[in-house]
């Protein structure tokens, strides 16, 4: 089993930078591959950004592609979400998430374990 726990979001201007972190517990964590997602208020969760068990391979949607980078360190067992240039539309709560694998990357029905999210709100 794998507890994730997300932390630094919080108020930002427009054009700003974040960076959130999501600090998992278990021995088997490298052996996940991680998402991030986002809700906004009324909206369905959404994809953000993903990244494989061993870093090689990583993925952005469209709307965060080039201002959002994803990064693990198996080491530490933690997973970044460098956010720059933030926009007020990525306003929303912020939640990491594990899955053992899928081809499925952005569906958040194929993840198996989820932190609680932190609040990410740019402001105009």
């Amino acid at each position: 089993q794998v507890q994730l726990v997300e932390s630094g979001g919080g108020l930002v201007q427009a054009g700003g930078s974040l960076r959130l972190s999501c600090a998992a517990s278990g021995r088997t964590f490298s052996s996940y591959a991680m998402g991030w997602f986002r809700q906004a208020p009324g909206k369905e969760r959404e994809f953000v950004a993903h990244i494989k068990w061993n870093a090689r391979n990583t993925y952005y949607a469209d709307s965060v592609k080039g201002r959002f980078t994803i990064s693990r360190d198996n080491a530490k067992n933690t997973v970044h979400l460098q956010m720059n240039s933030l926009k007020p539309e990525d306003t929303a709560v912020y939640y990491c998430a594990a899955v053992y694998a899928t081809p499925d990357y952005s569906s958040s029905s194929r993840y198996d374990y989820w932190g609680q999210g932190t609040q990410v709100t740019v402001s105009s």
